[in-house]
C-alpha cells in the first residue's frame, strides 16, 4: 500500500527512538506467553493501578478539545500536557483549564515534532491522539517507547505492518495501546451487546456495519481537515478507509480475537462519481478540483468471513447524499437486531418488527449497566450522544484499577488492517485476502469482554 509522506513516516517514527525509558515495563503484566523466547503477550494485560491519571493529548484542533473537556471533569483525572502543530490552539484549551479551576498543563506546540516532548514528560501517564491519520501510528509507537499507555483515533493504523507495530510494541514495551471506537459505547450498541450476552439473539450469524455520512463539503473545505489530508487521502487511496465505527461493536457482539478471529475478507469499490461531481457543481468543470483525480470509490463493501463460519459486512461512502447511518445490524438464530431506526425482531414473531411498546420493555429490560448507571451524566457530558464520555470513563476506570481494556491493542491492530486489506481486494477486483492473526493464536483461550461497568 503506497502511502505519501512514507519518508516523513519513518522518520517521525523512529528518529530519536533508539531507546526506550528506563523502567518503562515495569508494573505490567499479562496473562500468558506466545511460542518463542521472550515473546510476552499483551493478551489480558493488566497494569499497576494508577490512582491519578495524568493525560497528555496531541492534537486540539477538533476532536482534541472534547478530549480534554471530558477528561477535566473525571475523578482522579488531571489533564497535565497539551500539543498542538499550532500554539494559539493548545494555549486555548489551557486558558480553558484555568478557567475551570485546573492546574496549568504544559504547552508543547508551534512545531512538527513538538508531541514528542509531551511523550517524554514525566507528567505524563496517558498519551491522547487526535490528529490526522497519517500521524497516529508513529505517535502512538513513540508514546509507548517512552514508557506512555496511548489511546489513539480511528484508525490507529492505514497498513498491516504499521498494525504489526503497533502489536509488537505493546507486547515489548508492556503498554497498553488503544483505538478510541467511541461507537462501541453508543447506547443502542451497548443495548445489543447485552442481547448477544444473554443469548437473547441465539448463536450469532450474521453482522453488518457501516460509516455512512456525507462528508464532501468538509473534505473539499480549507478551513476543515487540517491540510486537507482526508481529501488527500482519498486521491491516494480506494477500499474502506474507515470501517471501525460499524464493525467494531459487531466483532465485540461476536467476541472477534476473544473466541473468534477473521479468516478472509473480500472488497468491492463503486467507482469514483461523487467528489467529481461536487467540485464540479461547486468550482465549475474546468477547476483544478474538478480535473484531480480521485482513487475513493463513493461506496466500498466488504464482506469478512470469521474462524467460526460468520460474516460481517461492512460499508464506507462518505461521499454521497443520504442520511447518517452505522447501520449495526446483527442476525442470530433466534432473531434480529438493527439500527436506523433501531428495531429488533424476535422468533417466532420474526416476520414483522416488534411494535414500540414491545421495543421499549425489551430495551429496559436489558439496558446496559454501564449506561444504567451512567447514561444521564454521559449525555449531558455530550461527546456524539454521551458515547465518547462513557469510553473514557470506562478507559480511566480500567487504568484506576489496573485491569485490562475493553479494546485491546489486538483489537486496534485487526480492526485497523481491514483500511489495506479491503484496498487490496477491490484493487483485485474483489478477490479474497486472508486477514493477520494477530492475537497468534491468542483469540482461542482468551476470554470474552465481559458486561462492563462502572463502579
Amino acid at each position: 500500500m503506497k502511502l505519501g509522506r512514507r519518508d516523513f513516516l519513518r522518520q517521525a517514527t523512529w528518529m530519536g527512538v533508539g531507546a526506550t525509558l528506563a523502567g518503562s515495563a515495569a508494573g505490567c503484566k499479562s496473562l500468558g506467553l506466545f511460542s518463542g523466547p521472550g515473546a510476552q503477550t499483551a493478551m489480558g494485560m493488566r497494569c499497576v493501578p494508577l490512582e491519578k491519571i495524568r493525560v497528555g493529548v496531541i492534537g486540539v484542533g477538533a476532536r482534541g478539545p472534547g478530549a480534554v473537556h471530558t477528561y477535566s471533569i473525571l475523578p482522579g483525572v488531571e489533564v497535565t500536557a497539551l500539543s498542538d502543530l499550532f500554539q494559539d490552539r493548545a494555549e486555548r484549551q489551557q486558558k480553558w483549564l484555568k478557567e475551570q479551576g485546573k492546574a496549568d498543563a504544559a504547552v508543547y506546540a508551534g512545531s512538527e515534532d513538538a508531541w514528542k516532548k509531551l511523550c517524554e514528560s514525566d507528567k505524563v501517564d496517558l498519551v491522547h491522539v487526535t490528529t490526522p491519520w497519517l500521524l497516529h501510528t508513529p505517535m502512538a509507537l513513540y508514546a509507548m517507547r517512552c514508557g506512555k499507555h496511548v489511546v489513539v483515533e480511528v484508525p490507529a493504523a492505514v497498513t498491516v505492518d504499521q498494525c504489526w507495530e503497533l502489536v509488537e510494541t505493546s507486547e515489548k514495551t508492556h503498554r497498553h495501546c488503544m483505538m478510541l471506537e467511541n461507537c462501541c459505547y453508543g447506547e443502542n450498541e451497548m443495548f445489543a451487546l447485552m442481547l448477544c450476552r444473554k443469548g437473547v439473539l441465539g448463536e450469532l450469524v450474521h453482522g453488518e456495519g457501516a460509516y455512512l455520512h456525507d462528508l464532501a463539503s468538509y473534505k473539499f473545505s480549507k478551513t476543515g481537515y487540517q491540510g486537507m489530508w482526508r481529501l488527500n487521502f482519498s486521491k491516494d487511496h480506494t477500499g474502506n478507509p474507515y470501517p471501525m465505527h460499524g464493525m467494531g461493536p459487531i466483532c465485540q457482539y461476536m467476541d472477534i480475537n476473544r473466541g473468534d478471529n477473521f479468516e478472509y475478507l473480500t472488497s468491492v469499490s463503486s467507482n469514483q462519481m461523487g467528489l467529481t461531481q461536487y467540485a464540479v457543481d461547486n468550482f465549475g468543470k474546468d477547476s483544478p478540483e474538478a480535473k484531480e483525480t480521485y482513487k475513493l470509490g463513493d461506496m466500498n463493501t466488504t464482506v469478512i468471513k470469521t474462524r467460526r463460519g460468520r460474516t460481517i459486512m461492512v460499508q464506507h461512502n462518505t461521499t454521497n447524499p443520504r442520511p447518517y447511518s452505522r447501520i449495526n445490524t446483527i442476525t442470530g438464530t433466534k432473531g434480529t437486531l438493527t439500527d436506523y431506526p433501531l428495531r429488533v425482531a424476535l422468533a417466532p414473531k420474526s416476520h414483522g418488527w416488534m411494535n414500540d411498546k414491545d421495543l421499549a420493555e425489551l430495551k429496559a429490560k436489558y439496558v446496559h449497566p454501564l449506561w444504567d448507571k451512567n447514561g444521564e451524566t454521559a449525555k449531558k457530558a455530550g461527546g456524539h450522544g454521551g458515547m465518547d464520555y462513557l469510553l473514557l470513563l470506562r478507559l480511566c476506570h480500567c487504568l484506576h484499577n489496573g485491569l485490562p481494556l475493553d479494546i485491546s491493542v489486538y483489537d486496534t491492530a485487526l480492526w485497523s488492517s481491514v483500511v489495506e486489506l479491503s484496498e487490496r481486494s477491490a484493487l483485485k477486483r474483489g478477490a479474497s485476502v486472508d486477514v493477520p492473526d494477530f492475537t497468534r493464536g491468542g483469540w482461542k483461550t482468551a476470554e470474552p469482554l465481559g458486561i462492563v461497568e462502572v463502579v
